[in-house]
């Protein structure tokens, strides 16, 4: 009787595991690997972070049964930091993939890693095309923007607006390049001209030598070729040096919703800037917006809320897949369409990347601005297909196999 009880009590548990069965240790869980105390803090940072355990909330908390866990950890920026981190996420933590990873040297680096050991990596906060390039990884996926995307928009805009000859202000390492490169391929491809460049170590505090060199070249544009904290003190000091009121205009690369917010719209008016992502765009993101900042008091910039659709687009894929395993995720993630609230019939191109609209951007004066966080205005959408690179001319090998 005792042991018919026992082997009653086995059945049940086994007929109660199948649908977690295929979940390996028995949770999915996800880890969020940015920059929180550097120049990239509010890029990305701890928001992103929430961005993930919204996605995950909104998920229902569970997928195939089995619960979703959301981690973090600050790089530093660093990419020998990030490889440890994720290194240890891997082998001893069970982490199922590692997502946001802002700075292009640590996804990379980080997009190595997970590529040697079988698993999913999606970036959002880095900016190299490398990523879906000539380091792509079958495992590896690109969301919310990339230098290219960057260029199309904000390069492309400012050449037919007159802005013909460039100078650039660029951050000393793969991301700035990367950045510098493209739009001045771009720049050139419409006819204009680049008149120089000069580069800044990451995290700058004195831009003053940089942006003399810059208003000396004559160029009509000097383009910032760098993000976050760095972009921000060159407006200001750009200022200082009355670069803007003696007629250059100064295109900043990279640069959200959550820059302009701490810069202010008196600095900040008149920028123009890409992103593929604006909460006041309709309802959907308005809504999505809402509750954004209901939960961290700030609007989710297109990091935040790629981040979001990324970990959804991760557990919709698991759930399609009826199982955790990284091939058939990363199969069902480059088959399903996406369709949510950060992207509209977007698609995922067999390198990686995800091909959907971007928005340029031109940041109001104070008296245009209606409430917080009503910062821009929608100049132009740019079709998926025109703001990156296709595929089959990315130089990844994964293309046409």
């Amino acid at each position: 009787m005792k042991l018919s009880a026992i082997a009653a009590a086995t059945l049940t548990a086994v007929a109660a595991v199948p649908a977690s069965a295929e979940i390996s240790d028995g949770k999915v869980k996800i880890g969020i690997l940015n920059d929180q105390s550097g120049v990239y803090a509010d890029f990305g940072g701890k928001w992103s972070f929430e961005a993930a355990k919204m996605a995950a909330e909104d998920f229902g908390g569970k997928v195939l049964d089995a619960p979703i866990e959301i981690v973090t950890a600050d790089h530093q920026n660093k990419p020998d930091i990030a490889s440890n981190i994720s290194r240890q996420w891997y082998d001893r933590e069970q982490v199922d993939s590692i997502m946001e990873l802002t700075t292009s040297s640590v996804a990379l680096a980080v997009q190595g890693i997970s590529k040697s050991k079988k698993k999913i990596n999606l970036v959002t906060g880095a900016a190299t095309t490398e990523l879906t390039g000539k380091q792509c990884s079958p495992y590896g996926f690109h969301w919310a923007y990339d230098t290219h995307a960057l260029a199309v928009g904000t390069g492309g805009a400012l050449v037919s607006q007159g802005g013909d000859s460039w100078y650039f202000l660029t951050a000393d390492y793969a991301f700035g390049y990367s950045l510098e490169e493209q739009t001045g391929k771009f720049v050139k491809s419409k006819g204009g001209e680049i008149k120089g460049a000069v580069r800044h170590p990451l995290a700058s505090t004195d831009y003053s030598s940089f942006l003399l060199q810059a208003q000396s070249s004559g160029a009509k544009v000097i383009g910032l070729a760098n993000a976050g904290l760095d972009t921000a003190n060159s407006i200001k000091q750009a200022a200082e040096f009355g670069i803007v009121a003696g007629g250059q205009r100064l295109a900043a690369l990279l640069f959200t919703l959550a820059e302009v917010h701490g810069l202010g719209l008196d600095a900040a008016q008149g920028l123009t800037l890409t992103e593929s992502f604006y909460w006041d765009r309709d309802d959907k993101s308005r809504e999505f917006g809402e509750r954004f900042f209901k939960r961290t008091g700030r609007m989710p910039n297109m990091v935040h809320a790629g981040t979001y659709s990324g970990v959804m687009q991760y557990l919709k894929a698991i759930e399609k897949a009826g199982t955790d395993a990284t091939e058939p995720v990363a199969k069902a993630m480059h088959e399903m369409p996406v369709d949510d609230v950060f992207a509209r019939n977007a698609k995922v191109g067999a390198n990686g990347r995800l091909i959907s609209d971007v928005y340029l951007m031109e940041v109001k004066k104070p008296e245009e601005s209606k409430r917080a966080w009503d910062y821009y205005k929608v100049l132009a959408t740019v079709p998926g297909d025109e703001a990156y690179i296709k595929p089959a001319e990315s130089g990844c090998d994964l293309v046409g196999q």
